[in-house]
């Protein structure tokens, strides 16, 4: 009897054993919606790299939905070992609460952003609205379908693109505010993140104008079919960084902490930033995007930083509680 509990003791001793080692190769990536695709593509990459490299089976797992809305999920506890958003302000966030480094943006290069995206306009297929620029969005024909900036990092792009466009042809503050405001008058509903937006446009068929990443236009053509959908890009539009982070609070418990760098570093690699580029988010590698230069057409483009400070800053004017947006925007109006 003695030595059959030494055996189920050992027994389970190596059970939880076996548990901790594969807890240790096995990430969760919290992401934003409309990189699922980019990431279905990128996990496979890694894990075949690091079986060849490290000789070592990994597997990743994901989570997608509103960049802000995962963002409070990790927070509250969701276990992810990484973190990749579409906007600084959700990782900041995160560093404010103590669940990633502070200094996050220097652990990585290009401040922890792998790749870039702009904000476009997807329109039905032949544009019969004749949408060439933002000024065509507040025309009393036009019906716009955009992200709400307060759950999704796709619409606080949308947002300031839309008011930067306004300042970079030399409008005021007072004129971009009266511009938003009048685009926002033109939205019928706001989706929760990018995909619900494009479920939206595309399934419920409400709208004529879709903002949403240049990413989007490959996903729609993959998903919906070709020729549902015609990009138009605007006269100007804006940068929209890709921030990632290791999740210190998950990876100091889980063990994660080499696995999870190694997985955010290899998004800088070749291979990575070409399945970047299949995909339609713009690779930071000048070699793989001068390659190509076909797909991303020339676009002219202004930094967060130009007009609102940062993104930080952008936030507490605009998107808080009782911020600029609360002002300008009325549900049903």
């Amino acid at each position: 009897m003695h030595s059959l509990k030494i055996k189920t003791l050992l027994a389970s001793i190596a059970l939880a054993a076996a548990g901790a080692a594969s807890a240790q190769n096995q990430l969760l990536n919290a992401s934003y919606d409309v990189a699922r695709e980019f990431y279905k593509d990128y996990n496979a990459a890694f894990i075949a790299h690091y079986k060849k490299t490290k000789g070592v089976d990994v597997k990743v797992d994901q989570s997608h939905g509103g960049s802000s809305s995962q963002a409070r999920a990790v927070n509250d506890g969701l276990a992810a070992d990484v973190v990749t958003f579409n906007t600084t302000t959700d990782v900041d966030f995160l560093a404010a609460n103590g669940v990633v480094a502070k200094d996050w943006n220097k652990k990585f290069p290009n401040d922890a952003s792998p790749t870039t995206s702009t904000m476009l306009f997807l329109v039905r297929n032949g544009n019969p609205k004749n949408i060439k620029d933002w000024s065509d969005l507040i025309r009393p024909d036009v019906k716009v379908v955009v992200v709400n900036p307060k759950t999704g990092g796709n619409g606080r792009y949308a947002y300031l693109a839309a008011w930067g466009s306004v300042r970079e042809k030399g409008g005021t503050d007072a004129e971009a505010a009266d511009f938003v405001q009048k685009l926002y008058k033109n939205v019928p509903v706001l989706g929760k993140g990018g995909r619900d937006a494009t479920s939206i446009f595309l399934q419920r068929n409400i709208g004529d104008v879709l903002i949403t990443f240049e990413s989007e236009v490959v996903s729609v053509d993959r998903e919906f079919g070709q020729g549902k959908v015609d990009a138009v890009y605007p006269s100007v539009s804006i940068v929209a960084e890709n921030p990632v982070a290791v999740v210190e609070r998950t990876v100091a418990k889980k063990g994660t902490a080499q696995l999870a760098h190694d997985y955010l570093q290899y998004l800088y690699s070749d291979e990575a930033q070409e399945i970047a580029a299949k995909h339609a988010i713009r690779p930071r590698s000048e070699a793989v995007l001068k390659k190509h230069a076909d797909q991303f057409k020339p676009i002219k483009q202004f930094t967060v930083a130009k007009y609102f400070g940062s993104l930080t800053e952008a936030q507490k004017v605009h998107f808080n509680d009782g911020g600029q947006f609360d002002k300008l925007y009325t549900p049903g109006k």
